[in-house]
């Protein structure tokens, strides 16, 4: 039997497992918590917070306490050192380097045997499975899978235990069935300096079959604009005829959607979106032409929930189970997982669009909004307005940032705006009409402070030339991989930043 018909088959038996727990969320959910514990009382963490008593989610919810970041950065240290048994039951000796967009401390996340293998690649054939299921016939396996991933240091404690960005892990380690079609090489993907491997990646691949890519928007359409340079071609499909899926996630697609329809000017290219973080892979997109992803829940990953209107951080007191959410609810994500991350507050927010099954959108970050006068813009608002003012203006926007201009004696604030323009818009005075327009039309609070410009002024923008964020994340060590711009900041920091490595002749201002 060829091996594309053996790998649909064993895709489609997975998709039987998925709908079980579309079906039954709240059972997989409870099972899971009782698998976690007792893998997890094995640990110094569940020992000392009574891991092996705990039995139902309430016990959860009141013997262990929320944690952020800077709570379990303590115990990771420690892993890193060489320590065992301390946060799960087994092996740590991987770490993923998060992007850690709202400073610039790297944060470094513990993968283990189970998470890699039982989440973040269960979360890749999950994918294809539901491909597959989907697009039935399809034979991907004929082609190579295009996988523009992180670079891998290595832990200088032990040639065994590394950090990196979470696809170089997933590199690294990679069956031998992924293995086999995938491109570029090893040496090549895993390269650190960005400059030189988008290079290297590009001439390495124009001449191979690529069937998927797989990426971060923003950075795959640097390497498909090298790979259009070098090879004269007008468009993508004329270098990869049989490209067909492109496997994106970690920023919202809405502001390249319309550049990859020219760049990939085919009606039946296929867009699948994931929810794929360093903590742990969440969610799929399972349905053809939606925007809402499937919350995969037999992941080792137990989900928590807290409304953002509640949100205070690890003293946070409504934190909810699955059981209890609502739709079109902003949530703080709060996980549990088999890497031995206990009520970890991810910074990442959702909102449901279903209940049966569990369905949601990604809408921003904890500490990623602008609410410095009542007016509460979240990332999901910003990439709205980005995306139709970039639309009804002809414009391509690769990277954007945004934050407030405090009021003073004399001046009234604003929203003052960087924008990287790929291609700049028409006018740039319409596309700061329409952005604003937008945005008062999907969020009534900015819109009651713009009335009448009372409180807010019109946006600001900086259009900025091309590789300006690119030198501001390198600038604090952070180019490449999966590292991205936090697209809004409720104080100036991140913006200031960038305005002083750009020369006074460099932006253009509206």
């Amino acid at each position: 039997m060829p091996f594309n018909s053996i790998f649909a088959w064993m895709m489609k038996k997975r998709i039987h497992q998925i709908d079980l727990f579309r079906k039954y969320p709240l059972e997989v959910q409870e099972e899971l918590l009782g698998r976690l514990m007792i893998a997890g009382s094995k640990s110094m963490y569940g020992a000392i917070h009574d891991f092996s008593i705990i039995k139902t989610y309430d016990q959860f919810r009141s013997k262990v306490p929320l944690q952020e970041y800077e709570d379990v950065k303590p115990w990771i240290d420690r892993l890193m050192a060489g320590e065992q048994n301390l946060l799960w039951n087994t092996e740590t000796k991987w770490f993923a380097k998060s992007s850690g967009t709202m400073g610039a401390r790297s944060k470094f996340i513990p993968v283990t045997k189970e998470s890699l293998e039982g989440c973040h690649y269960k979360g890749g054939k999950d994918l294809l499975a539901m491909y597959y299921d989907n697009h039935p016939k399809r034979k991907l396996y004929k082609g190579k899978h295009l996988i523009i991933g992180g670079s891998a240091e290595i832990n200088h404690l032990s040639a065994d235990s590394y950090f990196g960005d979470l696809s170089a892990i997933i590199v690294k380690n990679l069956p031998w069935w992924c293995e086999i079609r995938r491109t570029p090489a090893k040496e090549i993907a895993l390269m650190t300096e960005w400059t030189e491997k988008i290079e290297k990646m590009a001439h390495s691949t124009i001449n191979e079959d690529v069937y998927i890519i797989a990426g971060v928007p923003s950075w795959t359409m640097v390497l498909a604009n090298r790979v259009l340079e070098i090879t004269g071609k007008s468009n993508l499909k004329e270098v990869w005829p049989n490209l067909e899926l492109f496997m994106h996630g970690g920023v919202s697609f809405e502001p390249y959607r319309d550049h990859f329809k020219k760049l990939i000017p085919d009606p039946s290219m296929n867009y699948v979106e994931t929810y794929n973080a360093s903590e742990g892979f969440f969610g799929i997109q399972d349905e053809v032409n939606s925007d809402e992803m499937l919350l995969m829940l037999d992941y080792g990953i137990f989900f928590e929930f807290i409304p953002m209107s509640d949100f205070n951080g690890t003293e946070s007191t409504n934190v909810i189970s699955i059981s209890d959410v609502e739709l079109d609810t902003n949530y703080a994500v709060v996980i549990s997982t088999n890497a031995g991350l206990w009520r970890y507050i991810l910074g990442d927010t959702i909102k449901f669009t279903s209940l049966h099954p569990f369905r949601f959108k990604i809408t921003g970050r904890t500490k990623s909004y602008i609410n410095t006068f009542g007016e509460e813009v979240i990332e999901e608002n910003a990439t709205a307005a980005i995306a139709e003012a970039s639309r009804r203006t002809n414009a391509v926007v690769r990277e954007f940032t945004a934050c407030p201009v405090y009021m003073s004696d004399t001046e009234k604030g604003a929203h003052e705006w960087c924008i990287e323009f790929v291609k700049f818009p028409d006018e740039m005075e319409r596309f700061v009409m329409v952005l604003d327009e937008k945005l008062r039309a999907v969020n009534s609070d900015y819109d009651a402070k713009r009335y009448n410009n009372l409180v807010l002024l019109e946006p600001k923008i900086h259009a900025v030339q091309k590789g300006t964020f690119d030198r501001w994340l390198e600038s604090i060590g952070k180019l490449g991989g999966q590292n991205k711009v936090p697209r809004l900041s409720n104080n100036r920091v991140i913006l200031e930043q960038i305005l002083q490595l750009i020369d006074q002749n460099d932006s253009v201002k509206s």
